[in-house]
């Protein structure tokens, strides 16, 4: 593409879309060619517990390749050869395997950087820490329950009720000395050593400097972005404003972020040097919260006019749109959201709340209908069914009734 020194609103969010890949045309049959495809654009999907729809981690795919099987991402990230390994990334997230070394870095910070009590059982107990990785040299792959010790789980804070052993686990999981080799059926991590789990390649890769890893991780950051500012690129894999700045600067010098003024942006944009921008993009997806296009709610709000918020942790009376609500992307714009839940007993999927944003097309419910029925059959639920909540579910109700 030619190199603009400004861009309009419009040029900048078709960039955005076809960086993340929705300008591609979804497969007739998703296969390991198409996940390898999407992880190219994207770099890495976020991992969360939360199951009122579906786990986090399975949805991108399903946002851009429409129905796939989900084998697909078990098995690249559970089963030898791995495409994906665990780590902290953006968050919790599946990460490609070529890209272990990258994040090297952050685990040799670990007695700095990890969490609290991580950190203070690291320094006040060490020949625990030992203790916990010899269990899981001879124990795994392992969850921290099935690691016997008489350590008392802390009662400090209701969500972070670890045993010692759990502290212990996850300062190593931060300090890759261990690894995930997969989740159990409660979701739980089952810990195993590094070299029983990345290709052999992949742990024998020397460690890149510090400086090296910052620069590579902005270059991908920026890729997945096609345009964007300084802090939307660090917080795509959470690196301090210093870490990111040098590293910017230095592909600025190089000729691979250009310099852009962003129609109606305040902070300097820069755009990746082979970003595409479509003419048009012909959309229609339904976006998890932890979506990386939507990562950054600023840049959100900047490209989309699309104020959002995750209210899940907000008191149920004083939530705005719903609990656990999905974002709609038809064309290149962000023109609804809903509040779904996949209700596996009844084997319905529940739009509990359906909102317009003020220039939805007419033809709005009628698409997000198709959206929310092809995402019943991909979770093998038997219905869709709106309730009355929100402006617009009573044209949702109808469309699906159609449908």
């Amino acid at each position: 593409m030619a190199r603009p020194e400004t861009l309009s609103q419009a040029a900048a969010r078709r960039i955005a879309l076809a960086a993340q890949g929705f300008a591609d045309s979804r497969p007739v049959r998703p296969d390991r060619r198409t996940l390898r495809r999407v992880l190219d654009r994207v770099a890495l999907f976020q991992i969360d517990s939360v199951n009122v729809l579906s786990r986090a981690h399975y949805l991108p795919l399903f946002s851009r390749l429409g129905p796939y099987p989900r084998s697909l991402l078990d098995q690249a990230a559970n089963r030898s050869p791995r495409l994906l390994f665990e780590y902290w990334a953006h968050e919790a997230s599946f990460v490609p395997v070529r890209y272990q070394p990258l994040l090297r870095h952050r685990m040799a910070e670990a007695d700095d950087a990890s969490w609290g009590r991580m950190r203070q059982l690291a320094r006040e107990k060490p020949d625990f820490v030992e203790w916990v990785l010899d269990e899981v040299k001879r124990l795994g792959p392992v969850t921290a329950g099935e690691i016997q010790d008489d350590a008392p789980a802390s009662k400090d804070h209701w969500g972070w009720n670890w045993s010692d052993t759990k502290s212990a686990l996850e300062y190593l999981f931060w300090a890759g000395r261990v690894t995930a080799a997969g989740r159990n059926s409660s979701f739980a991590r089952l810990y195993d050593l590094p070299e029983r789990v990345l290709p052999a390649e992949v742990f024998a890769a020397p460690t890149p400097s510090a400086e090296e890893s910052y620069r590579e991780l902005i270059r991908l950051a920026a890729r997945a972005h096609g345009v964007g500012t300084e802090q939307c690129f660090r917080d795509y894999f959470r690196l301090s404003p210093k870490q990111a700045r040098t590293a910017v600067a230095e592909l600025v010098e190089a000729g691979e972020l250009l310099p852009v003024e962003i129609e109606g942006w305040k902070r300097p944009a820069f755009l990746f040097w082979d970003a595409r921008m479509p003419r048009r993009i012909n959309a229609r997806a339904l976006l998890s919260p932890f979506d990386s296009l939507v990562w950054e709610r600023a840049r959100t709000e900047a490209l989309f006019g699309f104020r959002y918020r995750l209210e899940i942790y907000v008191p149920k009376p004083k939530r705005v749109h719903g609990y656990y609500v999905l974002p709609f992307l038809l064309g290149d714009q962000l023109v609804a959201r809903v509040d779904l839940k996949a209700d596996r007993q009844a084997g319905v999927l529940r739009v509990q709340a359906a909102w317009a944003e003020p220039e939805a097309p007419g033809e709005t419910a009628a698409e997000l209908s198709a959206e929310l029925i092809s995402m019943a059959r991909w979770l093998e639920l038997d219905d869709v069914a709106v309730a009355g909540h929100g402006d617009l579910a009573p044209a949702l109700d109808v469309a699906v009734r159609r449908s």
